[in-house]
């Protein structure tokens, strides 16, 4: 029994000693666990940190890199500034080069002097030479630019030049002439160009162009046998006009050889025998090429001199063109009034001064024509490209006013005439001319002799810019009585052209001066 005990504690004893070692070996298990564990998240947080690290320095490199392209882009602009500046410099420079060149010569005649037409046949080359002197196209409607002719009255201006070591006259600022050496010129004078319609069709335009012009431009095709239909019938209007001083351009002789080019020349010669354009100087020229354009200038100095113009006088303006230069959609705030285009003939205009228009509207009251003159006031004037406070005759003037600018549009106020209220001439319902007839229809194909004026005749007539209709009510001798479609402003005595239907299309046969009669 007491064996058996005794075995039984060293049982449990062994037992107990063998969990104690179980439990040790699990704590040594464990704790091996525990630090594999705590290596591992140390390494993993090392990792991390390390991943973390790498970010910051990609970001601070990356922030780096931008603040460098930064600093890169900033310098290129400041080197692009600088030179821009320079550039600037360079180009205010030679502007101000020219500017002062510019007022030393062409800004001396701020106002062009005179009035010089274009006219002669289609075709022939009177926008070319326009262009040729004034560097502007003057064709710039839809139609025509469509159509490739003229068909409202064109205007440009330009100054002309006297190189003082050859004595040439040009239209640039410079004489290229002497090789290397630039020779700076001399302005001469300044002029407005009227380029007028050549198409037999628009010769009441061209009618209407004579009455602004101070001298003319006569050109005549070297290809084409002298004189054509409109060649004969222009310069008709230009003795009909009053007009004394012209120059003729034989034109397109770059087109023809030496012989056939001299052929025309004796036929323009011929053709001017007995006119009083008989002595009038005839340059050979090619516009397209720019050839002899220096002796046309030179003819234009020698046989076109300023009228003389009287300033004293009340002004007296005729609106050759009337239009708005508002653009479709424009701001009611910012509209300006309708603009006046034509010439001052006499007097003054200012800004600011309030102006009548007559004859002005033309209305029906009770079945008869009533001329209600309209009145406004000057806003702006522009003469030779530049705004001035003050206008004196020479040139074509832009005359900005206060006027509605649908009542000017699309030359609606063509043939009106303008000046100091209560200072204008009559307007004219009835006209009673003194006739002086041609021999022959000029314009037409076959030479026509002029028939006698008849009763109830209808002719088209042309006075100031203005062109009506008048109907024959009375004749007597040299002497014939219109009665008018449209009434219009002018002064006695002056002077009227007159045209007959003649087939489709009205053709000039003579001219009539006014005299009293039904005047208001």
């Amino acid at each position: 029994m007491v064996t058996k005990e005794k075995a039984k504690k060293t049982h449990e004893t062994e037992e107990a000693i063998a969990l104690d070692q179980s439990e040790k070996t699990e704590k040594k298990v464990a704790k091996k666990t525990t630090v594999k564990k705590e290596k591992k998240d140390e390494h993993e947080i090392l990792e991390d940190t390390q991943i973390v690290e790498e970010d910051t320095h990609k970001k601070e490199h990356k922030k780096e890199h931008k603040e460098e392209a930064k600093e890169s882009k900033e310098k290129e602009h400041k080197e692009e500034k600088k030179e821009t500046h320079k550039d600037d410099e360079k180009a205010q420079s030679k502007e101000e080069k020219k500017s002062k060149s510019h007022s030393k010569q062409s800004d001396v005649f701020v106002q062009p002097e005179i009035n010089i037409g274009l006219v002669g046949h289609v075709d022939h080359g009177k926008t070319t030479l326009t262009e040729r002197l004034s560097g502007k196209w003057t064709d710039t409607h839809s139609e025509e630019i469509k159509r490739g002719i003229t068909i409202k009255l064109g205007y440009a201006d330009s100054t002309f030049y006297k190189c003082p070591k050859c004595g040439k006259f040009t239209t640039k600022e410079k004489c290229y002439d002497h090789g290397e050496n630039e020779v700076e010129t001399v302005a001469v004078r300044k002029v407005s160009f009227v380029d007028a319609p050549g198409h037999e069709s628009l010769m009441a335009t061209m009618l209407a162009g004579t009455t602004v012009m101070d001298g003319a431009i006569l050109l005549v095709a070297a290809n084409e046998p002298c004189p054509q239909p409109q060649t004969k019938e222009h310069l008709m209007a230009l003795e009909i006009a009053g007009i004394k001083n012209i120059v003729i351009a034989q034109n397109k002789i770059d087109l023809m050889d030496n012989e056939r080019a001299m052929k025309n020349f004796q036929q323009i010669k011929e053709f001017l025998k007995g006119t009083s354009y008989e002595n009038a100087p005839i340059i050979p020229i090619s516009a397209q090429h720019g050839v002899n354009i220096n002796y046309l200038i030179q003819a234009i100095q020698e046989s076109i001199p300023t009228p003389l113009r009287d300033a004293s006088k009340d002004p007296l303006f005729l609106i050759a063109r009337s239009f708005d230069i508002n653009k479709p959609g424009s701001s009611p705030s910012k509209i300006q009034g309708g603009i006046l285009g034509g010439a001052l003939i006499q007097g003054k205009l200012t800004v600011g001064e309030r102006i009548e228009i007559r004859p002005g509207r033309i209305l029906e009251e009770q079945n008869q024509l009533v001329a209600k003159p309209m009145f406004a006031e000057i806003t702006g004037i522009n003469s030779g490209g530049a705004n001035v406070k003050e206008i004196t005759p020479g040139g074509s003037i832009g005359v900005m006013t206060s006027l509605d600018p649908a009542v000017v549009k699309s030359d609606s106020l063509v043939g009106n005439l303008v000046g100091i209220p209560g200072k204008l001439p009559p307007v004219w319902y009835t006209l009673k001319l003194e006739m002086h007839l041609l021999d022959r229809v000029v314009g037409s194909q076959s030479e026509l002799e002029v028939q006698p004026i008849k009763m109830q005749e209808i002719f088209m007539l042309n006075v100031n810019s203005a062109a009506t209709v008048g109907q024959v009510v009375d004749l007597g001798k040299n002497m014939a009585t219109f009665k008018l479609r449209l009434p219009v402003c002018a002064e006695k005595n002056a002077r009227v052209s007159i045209s007959r239907k003649i087939g489709t299309r009205f053709r000039l046969i003579g001219y009539g001066l006014i005299h009293n009669l039904d005047k208001k």
